[in-house]
């Protein structure tokens, strides 16, 4: 079979790469070969790459992995001691103290910029204020911030007292910031006086002040922005500009060991409770760096735009962290995408001459959808690739990226990770011949596998998603639950990290994402679990029942159904109750699409709710073996949609 590249790099796209000055360092002729030395000789890897990417160590490390513990327990760059801040912030301070870090964006137009130095002054002001607060190593920090200046300055001062930071998306209800805030045992909040999404004012003082009842946040840092919320200061209400303006700009750095705990982010699971992914100064800092180094090949004199959250790990690596181990600029724009007009993007990507524009799936299917024609208006030839993550790029999408922003002329580097990866772990990279849709290939460092029910491995068919080898973005288990951490990743096979990502690999050896295998909803690259839909929903008093599935959406790439059963069968038209109470629980983004109410749900003998026949049903697929449904007649309850 001939094989179908879309995209033929250029000799000068391959040479000028970080990926193929690495390669030529090692004298390695090509990606194949590269995966191969690094997975066979793992160590050796690892420790080059340091190297490469220059991570700052104050003691250097005795050992560079140690798994005597088990694969699970992995330790990396054992007895080194560093923080993370010194290879970022610190080390271009002195490298390049006059270069913009960082560009700010409001939605209202309002702009603001910082350089190196700049970052580095406030930054320790705020640490200071911090310290003054009785925040000390190991005390976590929680961010619900937007994407402004003081989120990105509040986790590099955590990371630079050595407190550990959690960010929490600004878009979660009270419910969801509460249930975190608690889980971690955060001792200050930072929040802002409000923001601004389609034009529309929103709040963030109930949605807090409701959230730190029954936590250990002891202050709350109120950063003023849009001037929504009105707080008066008070024993607990700190105000971030008096917090600050007073303290000394000179804040030394706290030395870690490299297992040190440097933030704590959460991700849904297949339970309705959220999974605290805990992740380390030493370890994360080589892994970030790889990531922004050798998969979107950023480079010092890159303007990075990629409006993607800080409360996701893709902007914890690629906006933060990887940035500033590269010493490179990123744009960070808080607002949404298409207003005031649909050319905002464009516009951004235009003025500030960004190099490499990341962007979703979704916000793709949006632009689409929309007819957006953005080379016909904007000059984007400064462009040399543009990542996406976030969920599965269809290849209508991919089309769309390639012709209308690349021109066919650039790379779309699609990748694929996690929360508990630390970033990604399947990816193109510069070079690569492409075909639509690709993930690329295994990232080098990382030992994949595709694999049947058996573990053994397949080719050119579906199969579950393994990791045979520790990784140094590896999360060191889930929070207060080692438990489930060797339940989630580690009990289907022996020693072995089971992803639950469903994959493809073809001829050519190109990887191919196919789903989850579990029950995870992905909205727009928001996961949620089908548990946390349900709890949500049956905890409303009129509720007996739910279940919840996902459906392909257009724009979303999934839409959440609900299915729900009242306690009272005379009770109807609850639909549009139900539909709001997930919103208010959850947060806007899990609100469904389509809300049914159903007599019961279709169940086993044993009580095993039916999802899949809910779903083969509403979208008018074979049913399949009903043998072992206890209530087949419900299904009747549900209609065909479409």
């Amino acid at each position: 079979m001939l094989s179908n590249f879309e995209f033929v790099p250029t000799q000068k796209q391959v040479e000028e790469s970080n990926i193929f000055r690495f390669m030529k360092k090692h004298e390695i002729s090509s990606l194949s070969e590269l995966s191969k030395k690094a997975k066979d000789e793992l160590e050796w890897f690892w420790k080059e790459v340091d190297a490469d990417i220059g991570i700052v160590w104050d003691s250097p490390y005795s050992k560079v992995l140690d798994s005597s513990k088990g694969i699970a327990q992995s330790k990396w760059f054992v007895g080194g001691r560093t923080n993370i801040y010194k290879s970022t912030v610190e080390k271009f301070v002195k490298l390049s103290p006059n270069k913009i870090a960082y560009h700010f964006v409001s939605e209202d137009g309002a702009t603001s910029k910082l350089t190196y130095t700049e970052l580095d002054d406030k930054v320790s002001k705020l640490a200071n204020g911090l310290k003054s607060l009785g925040v000390k190593k190991g005390d976590v920090v929680a961010i619900y911030l937007p994407m402004i200046q003081e989120a990105i300055l509040a986790i590099l001062a955590s990371a630079k007292i050595g407190a550990i930071q959690t960010v929490i998306f600004s878009g979660y209800s009270t419910e969801s910031l509460h249930v975190r805030l608690q889980d971690c045992n955060a001792k200050v909040l930072f929040v802002s006086d409000g923001f601004l999404r389609k034009g529309k004012p929103i709040s963030q003082k109930e949605t807090t002040q409701k959230a730190i009842q029954q936590t250990k946040i002891v202050k709350t840092i109120v950063v003023k922005y849009k001037g929504v919320d009105k707080y008066d200061s008070s024993e607990n209400i700190v105000f971030y500009d008096e917090l600050t303006e007073s303290q000394n700009s000179d804040c030394p750095t706290d030395i870690m060991d490299s297992e040190d705990p440097l933030f704590i982010l959460y991700t849904s699971g297949t339970t309705g409770k959220p999974k605290g992914v805990v992740h380390v100064h030493g370890g994360f800092s080589v892994f970030a760096g790889h990531q922004a180094a050798y998969l979107i090949d950023l480079q010092v004199q890159d303007v990075l735009f990629w409006p993607a959250d800080i409360g996701w790990i893709t902007g914890l690596v690629w906006n933060v962290y990887g940035l500033l181990i590269m010493g490179a600029s990123s744009v960070i724009y808080d607002g949404a995408l298409d207003y005031p007009s649909s050319d905002r993007v464009w516009k951004i990507l235009s003025k500030y001459n960004a190099t490499i524009f990341g962007i979703s799936p979704t916000a793709t299917r949006l632009f689409k959808k929309n007819n957006e024609e953005p080379l016909k208006k904007f000059s984007l030839d400064k462009i040399k690739n543009i990542p996406t993550t976030g969920e599965p790029l269809d290849e209508d999408s991919w089309w769309w990226l390639f012709e209308k922003v690349g021109n066919k002329k650039i790379p779309i580097m699609n990748l694929s990770g996690g929360t508990e990866i630390g970033g990604a772990m399947l990816s193109v990279f510069p070079g690569m011949k492409l075909k639509p849709s690709t993930v690329g290939i295994p990232v080098p460092g990382m030992n994949l596998d595709v694999v049947d029910d058996d573990c053994n491995s397949v080719k050119n068919e579906n199969g579950y998603l393994i990791i045979r080898s520790p990784w140094p973005g590896m999360t060191r288990g889930l929070l207060n639950d080692n438990k489930r951490f060797l339940e989630t990743y580690w009990s289907r096979f022996h020693n072995i990290w089971f992803h639950g990502d469903y994959v493809f690999v073809d001829e050519d050896d190109l990887w191919y994402m196919r789903g989850r295998t579990d029950d995870v909803i992905n909205v727009s690259g928001h996961r949620m679990s089908t548990a946390e839909i349900e709890h949500a929903v049956i905890s409303h008093e009129k509720i007996s029942d739910a279940a919840s599935i996902a459906i392909p959406d257009d724009l979303t790439g999934e839409a959440i159904v609900v299915f729900f059963v009242a306690d009272n069968k005379n009770d109807s038209g609850l639909e549009s109750t139900v539909s709001d109470f997930i919103s208010e629980k959850i947060g806007k983004v899990a609100k469904p699409k389509f809300v049914f109410q159903l007599s019961d749900l279709p169940k086993t003998r044993t009580g095993k709710i039916m999802r899949r026949l809910l779903k083969s049903k509403l979208l008018g697929k074979e049913l399949g073996d009903l043998s072992s449904l206890e209530n087949p007649q419900i299904l009747d309850e549900v209609q065909k949609i479409g």
